[in-house]
């Protein structure tokens, strides 16, 4: 009696025949499935003792876990891929909004309109150097959107007067508020892109400002190449509407 106990003891544990049908008749299906494979090699593992080094085993280990790095990564690139197209077909979107505009009033109210709203920035500001102010421009009612500065106000705040040569865009935090920039509500925004303007011979510079309330947006790890697009179409708008 005890020796047949023993007997079925040792005999190892029989799989049903449904399931092992199953597997012989699909075996993709164990194959493709990475928990019940790491619970087989685990069990082989086992199996072994633990003075047995199962190579096969560490091997295996190693090849997911590159695998899951590579999928990772896989992840990470298509997520970059769409997040660019978004951002430019954004910028285009903003672009041909930019173009609707036939008179020069109507164009700066559309900066900080339906631009604005595309690109989903808060605020942008216009900023233009002159000597002396144009009795021709009625700045009181564009106000919202233009800013009238002396020469020098565009490097001076692009490089906060430190004398850095700046970059055709910069992207940052704000850690300075210029209220006469921002108006009503400046101290709500947070980061911020600087496009310095080139409006032809003979001009002085000029500088879109686009600010947002999100401290995140604008920061410069950032690419900058769609806002220099951006900026390139601007500048040759400006350079037809001042001419």
């Amino acid at each position: 009696m005890e020796n047949q106990r023993e007997e079925q003891l040792e005999q190892p544990a029989q799989i049903a025949e449904d399931v092992r049908a199953k597997i012989i008749e699909e075996p993709d299906l164990i194959l493709e499935d990475q928990d019940v494979m790491r619970a087989l090699v685990d069990g082989n593992t086992q199996s072994m003792g633990d003075n047995i080094i199962d190579l096969r085993g560490i091997a295996m280990q190693r090849l997911e876990s590159r695998l899951d790095r590579l999928e990772g990564t896989h992840k990470s690139v298509i997520a970059a891929a769409y997040e660019n197209l978004s951002g430019t077909n954004q910028v285009h979107r903003a672009i041909l909004s930019m173009l609707d505009p036939l008179e020069f009033e109507d164009f700066l109210c559309n900066l900080n309109g339906d631009v604005a709203q595309t690109l989903r920035v808060d605020a942008i500001r216009l900023v233009l150097e002159t000597v002396q102010s144009d009795p021709d421009l009625n700045v009181d009612q564009l106000d919202d959107v233009l800013i009238v500065a002396e020469p020098g106000y565009v490097d001076n705040y692009i490089t906060f007067g430190n004398g850095v040569t700046e970059r055709p865009v910069t992207l940052r935090s704000v850690e300075y508020i210029d209220e006469a920039l921002y108006g009503e509500g400046a101290e709500e925004i947070q980061s911020e892109a600087c496009i310095k303007l080139d409006l032809g011979n003979g001009r002085l510079p000029g500088m879109l400002v686009m600010g947002s309330k999100d401290k995140d947006q604008f920061q410069q790890s950032q690419g900058t190449d769609l806002l220099t697009f951006f900026g390139g179409v601007f500048e040759r708008s400006m350079r037809r509407w001042l001419s």
